[in-house]
C-alpha cells in the first residue's frame, strides 16, 4: 500500500508562490548551479514523454551533484528512470509507464531494484498523472476522475485515491491527489534568458508541471533573443515568471530526442538495452561510470557519444520539420 501523499493546502501553496522571485532578470547559470538549486529528499518533476524531451543533461548534473532521497515524478519514465535508480539518485519514481521504450519492453533495471525490494514504483494510470499535475497548477488539493474506476490501479496505489459522492448528480467518483513538486526539469527547443520557453510538438504535461512546481529548472538547446520570442508570442509556453533557472545545452536530451531537431540514438540505446539485458545491476552501473562519472564536462559527454551519431540523429530529426 502506498503511504499518504502529502497534499499542501492551498494557502500554503500560495505563501510560497507568492515569496518567489517573480521579476524580469536573466536567469542563465552553468548546470552545475543549476543542479545546486535542488536538494537532497525533494520531489522532482520530469518534463517531456518516454524518450522525448528528457532534460537528459540536468539529470546527468544531479548525478554528478551525487544528490539522493529524490522521489521523481514523470508521465512516462524511459531510462532516465533507470539512472536515477542505478545512481541512487532516488528509490521512489511515480509515474504510469516505466519502460526503456517499445522496442526493448520493460525496464531491466526497474524489474531488478523492485523485485530486489531496493527501490518503489508507485504506478498510476497515464490521465490521473496528468490531472494530478493539472491540480497542482490550478491550486486544487485533489482532481476527480473516471479513469481508475474499474480496475485494479487504484488499490495498488493504496489510500491515496478516494471515493466521492458527485454533490451535483450524486455519481461515485474517484479523486486524486494534487501533484506539487518541489523542483521541476524541463528540456525545450529555446527560450530567452528571462526564461520564456517556446515548445515545438507535443507539450505533454509539461505546462501544468512548470506551473505546479515551486522551482522550475529549463534546459534548452539555444538560448535566443528575448526579441526573437516576441515575434512568435503564441509559441512561448512556459512564461518566464515559472522559471528559476535557464541552462543553454545543446543536445540536451541525448540520446532521447528532441523534436525537429534530433531523434533518438537508437544505435546507442540499443547497446545500452543489451548491456542491461545481461546484467541490470552491473550494466547499468557500467553505463554510469562511462556516460555520467567519467566525463568533465557537458561537452565531454557528447563526445563519447560521437560526433557521426549525433549528426545521424539532426540529419533524421529534422528531415520531419520546417522551421
Amino acid at each position: 500500500m502506498a503511504e499518504q501523499t502529502a497534499v499542501k493546502p492551498y494557502l500554503t501553496l500560495r505563501a510560497e508562490t507568492q515569496k518567489r522571485d517573480r521579476g524580469l532578470r536573466e536567469k542563465v547559470m552553468s548546470l552545475e548551479e543549476a543542479a545546486s538549486l535542488v536538494d537532497d529528499g525533494e520531489h522532482v518533476a520530469i518534463g517531456g514523454c518516454t524518450m522525448s524531451r528528457t532534460p537528459i543533461a540536468a539529470i546527468w548534473a544531479l548525478v554528478r551533484a551525487r544528490k539522493k532521497n529524490l522521489t521523481i515524478s514523470r508521465s512516462i519514465v524511459s531510462t532516465e528512470g533507470d539512472i536515477c535508480y542505478a545512481a541512487g539518485l532516488s528509490r521512489h519514481i511515480v509515474t504510469s509507464w516505466f519502460s526503456q521504450g517499445i522496442v526493448w519492453g520493460v525496464s531491466r533495471v526497474m524489474r531488478h531494484y523492485t523485485e530486489m525490494g531496493r527501490a518503489r514504483f508507485e504506478e498510476w494510470s497515464h490521465m490521473s498523472m496528468g490531472l494530478r499535475y493539472r491540480a497542482g497548477a490550478m491550486g486544487l488539493p485533489f482532481m476527480p476522475v473516471r479513469s481508475m474506476i474499474g480496475s485494479d490501479v487504484a488499490g495498488r496505489v493504496g489510500d491515496d485515491v478516494k471515493e466521492i459522492d458527485c454533490p451535483y448528480t450524486g455519481e461515485r467518483l474517484m479523486v486524486v491527489p494534487a501533484l506539487n513538486p518541489d523542483v521541476a526539469l524541463i528540456h525545450v527547443q529555446r527560450a530567452d534568458a528571462y526564461g520564456n520557453a517556446q515548445l515545438d510538438g507535443l507539450q505533454f504535461m509539461d505546462i501544468d508541471i512548470a506551473m505546479a512546481a515551486n522551482r522550475v529548472i529549463l534546459t534548452t538547446e539555444r538560448i535566443v533573443s528575448n526579441d526573437r520570442i516576441r515575434r512568435a508570442p503564441d509559441r512561448t509556453r512556459i512564461p518566464f515568471f515559472t522559471v528559476d533557472a535557464v541552462v543553454e545545452v545543446p543536445y540536451g536530451c541525448a540520446p532521447h530526442e528532441c523534436y525537429g531537431l534530433y531523434e533518438p540514438f537508437f544505435d546507442h540505446l540499443d547497446a545500452y538495452a543489451a548491456e542491461t539485458k545481461a546484467d541490470p545491476e552491473a550494466g547499468a552501473a557500467a553505463y554510469l561510470d562511462r556516460y555520467y562519472h567519467g566525463p568533465e564536462s557537458w561537452q565531454d559527454y557528447l563526445d563519447l557519444i560521437g560526433i557521426d551519431a549525433l549528426l545521424d540523429a539532426s540529419r533524421r530529426g529534422r528531415s520531419i520539420y520546417n522551421d
